[in-house]
């Protein structure tokens, strides 16, 4: 059985009992099932007639069914998988009729439970509600994580593998780097590197943290930061991560503009420690993520930048960026043999220097698995 059809049906079998019909729009949750792949979102809206409805209607016992307005499935180029009907929705035609024909077909109860995907649009279910106004609405993503929260081996590879190209493109765009670039150049420069390496495009809008006794951190100023030129001695964090196979990479690198400091290679060791204390500490049934948090905490308190860690860990990480669980206090969750997290360390000082580093790491019975591994050592441009 294709694997697309595995889990569909592993889906069903968990919904059976908890709602009697599910909508999956396009997203996350219908690539992880369907193998229907996401693009690049959009910063604006383009609408389509009728794309409330865009996406899967699966019930337990039936066979599923994808929805389309015309345009998403003509200039998507988006098709079902074996097993799933395809229903075309034209221009001119009503939605809603479709709709409550399937809603028919599926012969719901009187008072249905509907699950939805937690990045469906408000209009999607304000729609249905008005089709089922007796319908008692859940999360169909919750019960989706269930299967997502533990990686295959596939899963893992795929994971390696866009770990291997984010670290690839970091590694082609290292040799440009120069004092005077703006940090927009240089995110530029980055991004265009991933797409070389035949990745989608980033997981995320990728992100520079600037850091120097010239350069305070400029944490939520985007376009601010893009016209700033990087000038030493200052300290350049990286965060960005490469799409691919429907798996999201999230990678992280100090770089050092200028002959570093006694603090700046210091408070970057502190960060390398504590990212390995962290994922040795990440041991399958030895251990919750909290406990894996304040293992890796310890150190970078014990410096006394205890303070200068302002976040969490990590998070989990897979089809989404960041998935649950979190490595934070209050999570008590026990590692599981194939969760994934990020394990990724900081110590931010507005005013002086700053280091993070961060690296998908798989739990494992004798700690973490990391998934990349180079640029271990400070990186310094003197140019």
């Amino acid at each position: 059985m294709p694997i697309a059809a595995e889990r569909v049906a592993a889906f069903q079998d968990l919904l059976g009992g908890r709602a009697d019909l599910a909508f999956i729009p396009l997203s996350t949750d219908l690539h992880y099932l369907f193998g229907i792949a996401r693009d690049i979102p959009k910063y604006g809206v383009t609408l389509h007639p009728g794309d409330w409805l865009e996406g899967a209607w699966v019930a337990p016992g039936h066979p599923p069914v994808l929805a389309l307005p015309r345009m998403t499935a003509e200039f998507g180029g988006r098709g079902a998988p074996p097993g799933t009907e395809l229903r075309v929705l034209g221009d001119w035609d009503d939605p809603a009729a479709l709709v409550r024909e399937l809603i028919d077909r599926f012969r719901l109860p009187a008072k249905p439970r509907i699950a939805v995907s937690d990045r469906a649009h408000a209009d999607s279910v304000v729609h249905i509600q008005q089709l089922l106004p007796d319908a008692v609405f859940c999360s169909a993503t919750a019960i989706i994580r269930e299967l997502r929260l533990i990686k295959s081996d596939e899963e893992i590879a795929l994971m390696r593998e866009a770990g291997r190209r984010t670290e690839a493109a970091f590694a082609a765009m290292l040799p440009k780097l120069r004092f005077g670039m703006t940090e927009l150049d240089v995110v530029a420069e980055i991004d265009y590197q991933m797409k070389r390496q035949d990745s989608l495009g980033p997981t995320f809008t990728t992100t520079l943290y600037n850091s120097g006794p010239n350069h305070p951190l400029m944490l939520g100023r985007r376009l601010d930061s893009w016209k700033r030129k990087i000038e030493s001695p200052v300290s350049v964090l990286f965060d960005f991560g490469a799409s691919h196979g429907g798996l999201c990479y999230d990678y992280g690198r100090t770089v050092h503009f200028g002959e570093p400091s006694a603090e700046q290679i210091k408070v970057h060791a502190l960060v390398i420690a504590a990212q390995r204390a962290g994922i040795a500490a990440l041991k399958v049934g030895e251990a919750t993520c909290e406990q894996v948090d304040a293992i890796a905490r310890q150190v970078i308190e014990d410096a006394g930048y205890g303070p200068n860690f302002r976040h969490r860990l990590g998070h989990g990480i897979g089809w989404d960026v960041h998935e649950p669980p979190f490595l934070t206090k209050g999570d008590t969750t026990v590692l599981r043999e194939g969760m994934m997290f990020t394990v990724e360390p900081s110590i931010l000082q507005p005013t002086s220097f700053s280091a993070r580093t961060e690296d998908v790491v798989v739990a494992r019975p004798g700690g973490g698995e990391r998934l990349t591994a180079g640029f271990q050592d400070l990186i310094v441009v003197d140019r």
